[in-house]
């Protein structure tokens, strides 16, 4: 019988004592890690072993490694995963199919980390909080491999321990290689079975663990789900959905390029937004179109949240229209289709955004823009303060809002495990604020696209009515004829966008992010009429 196959009959015959984990023994610290060193009494401790005499020569492959640096600086550093992988893969000279595959580890490792760590929890006889921040990160890598990807058992854990003795030590190593063999001593299927709560009993602690989302989450979708005119019974697919790989989605810039120009790169027809391709896989970055800054990654449903303003407000606005403003306008993507669209308008663009850094972002963004003719002009400032600053001025201004970001947890999957309920209403206050200040910036007949990327109903709706609720001047329109007219005709009359007023993009409904957008508009000002 294998070593493998002896292992697993083990487990299942009742002796799982005997394979849990590594303890705090034989040497190891309360860390998980071995020391070297004499071992006699009153020895002398020279700290942890990089390896030992026979094994110095094994090292991780460069995928894992820039996996587990990819980890480690989410972790310690609050990065963000996306910037922080391509960056990686290019310092360690990953490409090809081995960067698919680092992909597929790093961000795969972040989306299901809730679930990898119920699991090793119950493989390892202490809490997980007592572990070395660094050799959780890498049981989370070995954990992802040999329960959620292809890669053969013995090459998952054996690439993972060497992982773990060339970043931490020999100790370590053997800590995690007894805690990968409990791991794989089971399916993905059997640890869901033992690990998880009955979903009878604890519906949302049951899909926190299948979908490996933070219990606060998975009941803040479902009852966004209802909130925004949906059956709750969704959550399931809403919750995959966050967990599969989002495409790769471009954003042609108005003016700068075309479809046929990018299909000779490569790319082909998006499937919603009338701007967008799809990039068939990898990082797209060194395309020259993107480099020139006519093209760039975008996600089709925030392309359509500024198409709803910048195309299909064109029937809503009643004000004189040669105004237009971005108020929270950083990183510059959303800027850059609104001020593209300027030109169609005969209209300027003020693009306001707080911290210095992200107003040179923008700047960078609607460079090549500001060159072919467009009138976008940058400022530094706090948007909560631009309305009493320039009241009345615009007649459209877009307020794509701060948000805890819960509607793009496809491509940040971190930031599940970084936002907490407080968060919420934090930003709240600070949305209110913005909407406010969007309207006192509008102009009599003006229309404010108020736009969050996040389903949560506190982000959502419930600021829209609040805001709404102070004053007499402003009035909520439908938004779906504006969102359609961002969307390719052909899928126009198909598309799903809920009961309105306002509409809720979802990424089971319609492969975006949740994006939501609500459209206000500004009483007009009164007629005067002159003496008889």
């Amino acid at each position: 019988m294998s070593e493998q196959h002896r292992g697993r009959d083990d487990r299942r015959g009742g002796r799982r004592e005997d394979h849990r984990g590594a303890g705090p023994r034989d040497g190891r610290d309360a860390k998980g890690r071995e020391r070297s060193g004499s071992r006699g009494a009153g020895g002398p401790r020279r700290g942890y072993s990089a390896s030992r005499p026979s094994e110095r020569g094994r090292r991780a492959t460069p995928s894992r490694q820039v996996a587990f640096e990819g980890l480690r600086l989410v972790r310690e550093e609050d990065s963000y995963a996306n910037l922080v992988l391509p960056r990686l893969l290019r310092s360690h000279r990953v490409s090809g199919r081995d960067a698919a595959f680092t992909t597929e580890l790093f961000y795969g490792s972040l989306r299901a980390q809730g679930r990898c760590d119920a699991i090793l929890a119950a493989c390892v006889d202490r809490p997980l909080a007592d572990v070395d921040p660094a050799l959780v990160d890498i049981l989370r890598l070995g954990a992802y491999q040999l329960l959620d990807m292809t890669v053969a058992p013995h090459a998952a854990t054996s690439e993972t321990v060497a992982l773990a003795r060339s970043e931490v030590g020999a100790g370590a190593a053997s800590f995690v290689n007894a805690v990968l063999r409990r791991v794989g001593g089971r399916t993905l299927p059997e640890w869901i079975e033992e690990v998880a709560p009955d979903r009878e009993k604890d519906l949302a602690g049951h899909l926190a663990v299948v979908h490996s989302h933070p219990r606060w989450v998975v009941r803040a979708m479902s009852d966004a789900l209802a909130g925004h005119g949906r059956d709750r019974e969704e959550i399931d697919e809403l919750l995959a959905a966050q967990n599969a790989a989002p495409a790769v989605s471009l954003v042609m810039r108005p003016g700068l390029t075309d479809l046929d120009e990018l299909i000779d790169h490569g790319a082909s027809q998006g499937h919603l937004s009338v701007f967008a391709a799809a990039w068939p896989s990898g990082d797209p970055g060194g395309l020259e179109l993107v480099q020139q800054g006519r093209v760039a990654v975008q996600d089709e449903g925030s392309q359509l949240a500024a198409l709803a303003l910048a195309l299909g407000a064109d029937d809503l606005v009643r004000a004189e229209d040669a105004h237009w403003l971005d108020l929270c306008a950083g990183p510059g993507g959303k800027t850059a289709l609104l001020g593209g669209l300027t030109v169609g308008h005969d209209a300027d663009l003020l693009a306001v955004e707080l911290q210095e850094h992200r107003t040179e972002l923008v700047e960078r963004t609607v460079a090549a823009l500001q060159e072919a003719g467009c009138e976008i002009t940058t400022r530094t400032a706090d948007g909560t303060t631009i309305g009493a600053e320039l009241p009345g001025r615009f007649s459209r201004v877009l307020a794509d809002v701060p948000c805890s970001g819960l509607g793009a947890l496809r491509r940040r999957p971190e930031a599940r495990w970084r936002r907490t309920p407080a968060d919420i209403g934090h930003l709240a206050g600070l949305q209110r604020d913005l909407l406010r200040s969007a309207l006192d910036a509008a102009a009599p007949g003006g229309v404010v696209a108020y736009v969050t990327c996040s389903p949560h109903l506190a982000e959502t709706r419930l600021v829209v009515a609040d805001v709404l609720a102070e004053r007499d001047d402003a009035t909520q329109l439908d938004a779906r004829d504006a969102v359609r007219a961002g969307i390719l005709p052909a899928a126009r009359a198909e598309v799903d966008l809920g009961e309105g007023p306002a509409v809720q993009l979802w990424p089971h409904v319609h492969g975006t992010d949740a994006m939501y957008i609500s459209l206000l508009r500004l009483a007009e000002a009164p007629t005067v009429e002159g003496p008889a």
